[in-house]
């Protein structure tokens, strides 16, 4: 699941098989939204510094060409 994309940057929060799980639960819907609300506050800085201190895991898409 992705909390917002913008330009070349995605916040993935949540992911599942679904053949293990058919979907959310409301509550985590709920926890999700709280997220989102969150994240979309977040800067480029921020995002930085999110990704610096651990709290964030930056995923490559192997894609050098950025821009």
């Amino acid at each position: 699941m992705i909390l917002f994309r913008h330009g070349d940057r995605a916040v993935f929060a949540f992911g599942f098989a679904k053949s293990v799980q058919a979907n959310i639960s409301k509550g985590d819907l709920a926890l999700l939204r709280d997220a989102a609300t969150e994240a979309l506050e977040w800067n480029g800085e921020e995002l930085d510094r999110l990704v610096e201190s651990g709290t964030l895991v930056e995923i490559e898409d192997g894609n050098d060409d950025e821009g």
